[in-house]
C-alpha cells in the first residue's frame, strides 16, 4: 500500500471508532472483564481521542509533511511491539506509527489490555485487505528487525538487555507533573482535575505531583476535586485503594491534605499512590528551574499556565489529548523507523 492508501484507511477508521457498533461494545465490554481498571467510560474516552486527535484527515496529513521521506518505497522490516497496558490502547500510537512508516508490526500484547487494538486492526484488515500483511499478533518476539518496547523501570532493564543487539526504542517509568502558581483559576484547577484523575491517574501522562510556590493554598483543589470527582469512590478498586492509602499515611503518621476522593502529601517522588498525588514546594522561578532539570528523565510533560521558557509545556487540562508528534519519552518513532 501507498502512503496516501494508509492514510486514507486511518481516516475511515477515526470514523468507525465513533459509530455505536456490536464490534465496538464487544471490545470494551471485553476489556473491562478482563480488567477493572480499563473501565467502559475511559475505553470510550480513549476511542474518542484516537478518533479526534489521531486519526484525523488534516493532523495526518500535517504530521506526515515533517517526514518527506515516508513516500519513497521502502523494504518493509518486522518491528517488535512489547504493549503495555496500564490505560486502555494505551499502545496504539505505536502501531500506528509503524503502520504509517510502512513496516510490519509484531505486537506483544500485555495481557491487561488485549481486545481494543485487535478491534481496531480488525476493522482495518477488513475495510482494506491489503493492510493484513501489516499486523501480527505473537505470543514472544522472535525474527524481527527492531523493538519498540514500553515496560516499568525493572522490564526495561530486561528489555535492555534481551533487546540489546537490535535497533531499539525501551520506555521505562514516566510521570507527569502540574506546575502552579497560585494565580490559577476555577477553570484551571478543574482542567488540572482531568490531567489527574483521567483513566483514575495510571497513564504515563497523568499529573502526579504538583509544583506549588510556597504558602499555597490546596483548598480550593480539593474542594473542586472533591465536587467534581468525588464518584471515583464508586469505582471499588479505587475505594480500596483509597482507604489502603488512607490508612497506611494515618497509622505511619504521614503529614497529608484529604478530601473523600484524594490525598496530597509533600513528597519528592515524582511516582504517586493511586488517589494520591504529591507536591513540592519552590521558592522562585530559579529553584523551580532546578528541581525541574534534576527530574526531567522522569518526566512525560507538563501542565502549567505559566510561561517556562526551558520546558516543553501544555495546558492545564490537555496532558491526556496527546497529539500524533507528542512522541512517548521525546523520541521521535517515525524518525526511527525511517532509519531502519
Amino acid at each position: 500500500m501507498k502512503l496516501q492508501e494508509r492514510l486514507a484507511l486511518l481516516v475511515k477508521l477515526g470514523a468507525y471508532l465513533q459509530e455505536d457498533t456490536n464490534e465496538r461494545a464487544l471490545a470494551i465490554a471485553q476489556t473491562e472483564r478482563n480488567n477493572r481498571w480499563l473501565t467502559k467510560a475511559n475505553s470510550l474516552t480513549a476511542l474518542q481521542s484516537f478518533a479526534t486527535e489521531f486519526l484525523n484527515q488534516d493532523h495526518l496529513e500535517a504530521w506526515v509533511k515533517d517526514y518527506p521521506t515516508l513516500k519513497e518505497e521502502r523494504s518493509p522490516k518486522r518491528i517488535g511491539l512489547v504493549l503495555a497496558g496500564n490505560i486502555p490502547g494505551v499502545g496504539f500510537h505505536d502501531v500506528l506509527t509503524t503502520f504509517v512508516a510502512g513496516h510490519q508490526s509484531m505486537i506483544k500484547y500485555s495481557e491487561k489490555d488485549q481486545y481494543l487494538i485487535p478491534y481496531m486492526i480488525d476493522f482495518l484488515t477488513k475495510e482494506d485487505p491489503r493492510s493484513a500483511t501489516y499486523f501480527m499478533t505473537v505470543p514472544i518476539l522472535k525474527d524481527f528487525d527492531a523493538v519498540i518496547a514500553t515496560g516499568s523501570n525493572n522490564s526495561a532493564m530486561y528489555f535492555e538487555q534481551y533487546f540489546s543487539k537490535y535497533p531499539n526504542i525501551i520506555r521505562k517509568n514516566r510521570n507527569s507533573i502540574a506546575v502552579l502558581d497560585g494565580t490559577e483559576t476555577e477553570e484551571d484547577l478543574l482542567a488540572l482535575g482531568a490531567d489527574v484523575f483521567a483513566y483514575f491517574g495510571l497513564g504515563c501522562r497523568s499529573v502526579a505531583k504538583l509544583y506549588v510556590p510556597q504558602e499555597y493554598d490546596f483548598s480550593p483543589f480539593l474542594g473542586l476535586m472533591d465536587i467534581h470527582y468525588k464518584e471515583l469512590m464508586n469505582h471499588n478498586k479505587y475505594n480500596n485503594n483509597y482507604d489502603y492509602n488512607r490508612s497506611i499515611y494515618l497509622l505511619n503518621n504521614v503529614p497529608h491534605l484529604a478530601n473523600d476522593c484524594l490525598m496530597l502529601l509533600e513528597h519528592e517522588s515524582l511516582l504517586s499512590r493511586i488517589s494520591s498525588v504529591h507536591y513540592e514546594y519552590y521558592k522562585n522561578v530559579e529553584d523551580l528551574e532546578e528541581k525541574l532539570e534534576g527530574t526531567k528523565e522522569q518526566i512525560q510533560c507538563i501542565a502549567t499556565k505559566m510561561n517556562l521558557p526551558n520546558r516543553n509545556t501544555l495546558a492545564l487540562g490537555q496532558a491526556q489529548h496527546p497529539a500524533l508528534n507528542d512522541y512517548a519519552d521525546g523520541v521521535d518513532t517515525v524518525q526511527f523507523l525511517i532509519g531502519l
